[in-house]
């Protein structure tokens, strides 16, 4: 028997499979049909049944296989023949994800909706660094931005983010780096440490560390690109103080 039309809008978390929950989990097992991402760490879908249909609807080096529209109809469409839909996103689908968009569209043609939230790439990407987004007497608040607008310009929000003293996370921001890096400069914060994390949680990960002043050059060296995560901020600095209290204590067990 089909399954009522339906659209479970599920978070994948960063790339590590590990940090999927377990309500994911679990509706991903109940799906009729599964659309899925390129940000989506593809050993997920080996947890769906045989019988599940999986459709790729992701972007691949800027070429779009879907539109957002054909996508939204491909729910739809997918809702009404099969049953349970599961749009499967990387990080979480409400962090710059059009979970809200797609959802808003399946219910407007009869869908039943819900969404499972995941963990944002924005969190756990730093913290996989020993990076906190807050530490008391580095940063009180985070910004946490999108690098690319729908315009395909640089958020306004990050001229206003380089006044603070918050931590900023800068999300789809590698194309922009150079004017982001103005923005900071013209704020008197050239010595502001900053991280760039590529493929952040997996196997492939990359890290450069910095600051606003050599941030491009430490880019260029490590020949870091998208996907990745710029983190601008004092806190930057605990990942350091990590490695040095580590190394204090082995050459205090050496003696």
């Amino acid at each position: 028997m089909k399954n009522l039309p339906k659209l479970t809008v599920i978070g994948a978390g960063p790339g590590d499979i590990e940090l999927i929950t377990l309500k994911a989990f679990k509706a991903l097992k109940q799906a009729d049909v599964v659309l899925y991402d390129a940000l989506v760490n593809s050993e997920l879908l080996s947890y769906v049944h045989p019988m599940t249909e999986l459709i790729f609807v992701g972007k691949r080096r800027g070429c779009y296989r879907y539109q957002q529209e054909q996508i939204n109809e491909l729910i739809v469409a997918r809702g009404h023949s099969h049953g349970h839909v599961v749009r499967l996103k990387g990080g979480d689908p409400f962090i710059f994800g059009r979970g809200a968009e797609e959802m808003e569209y399946a219910a407007k043609h009869g869908l039943e909706v819900a969404v499972v939230p995941g963990i944002s790439s924005s969190l756990a990407v730093p913290a996989y660094q020993n990076i906190p987004l807050t530490k008391r007497g580095s940063s009180e608040s985070f910004w946490v931005i999108t690098g690319t607008t729908k315009q395909h310009q640089l958020s306004s929000d990050v001229a206003l983010a380089a006044k603070s003293n918050a931590t900023v996370v800068i999300l789809m921001g590698m194309g922009k780096l150079a004017e982001i890096v103005s923005l900071f400069k013209k704020e008197e914060k050239g010595d502001l440490p900053v991280a760039i994390i590529q493929n952040g949680t997996t196997i492939h990960e990359k890290v450069g560390i910095g600051t606003v002043d050599s941030i491009e050059e430490v880019v260029k060296a490590n020949q870091l690109s998208n996907p990745a995560i710029i983190v601008l901020g004092e806190v930057v600095n605990h990942r350091q103080q990590i490695e040095q209290i580590k190394q204090e204590v082995a050459l205090k067990e050496v003696v």
